[in-house]
């Protein structure tokens, strides 16, 4: 199984959001349906800008735990090394 770590975006250096996974395209489709009335949907972060994956669970949490004691001028860097023009990554899931 392949597990996700990932960051959303409301917009360019937006309101940003991180998360783990093991099925990102279905995980993405949650946050943007907005179903779940918790930080995403309340400050409307649907834009997948980021993402790495992982074979081991472990590998992945450890990864989403320290991305999220980063200073957020170090995750925009990471956005922007794989995402300069911060374009939403989910389309591209989905082909």
């Amino acid at each position: 199984m392949t597990y996700h770590v990932y960051m959303l975006a409301s917009r360019r250096h937006g309101t940003l959001y991180i998360g783990v996974t093991n099925d990102l395209a279905r995980r993405m489709s949650e946050h943007r349906s907005k179903g779940d009335p918790g930080f995403t949907a309340q400050y409307d972060v649907t834009r997948l800008v980021w993402y790495e994956s992982y074979a081991r669970i472990a590998e992945a949490i450890a990864r989403e735990k320290a991305l999220k004691k980063w200073r957020r001028d170090w995750k925009i860097r990471l956005s922007e090394e794989m995402n300069p023009e911060w374009e939403d990554l989910y389309l591209a899931l989905n082909q």
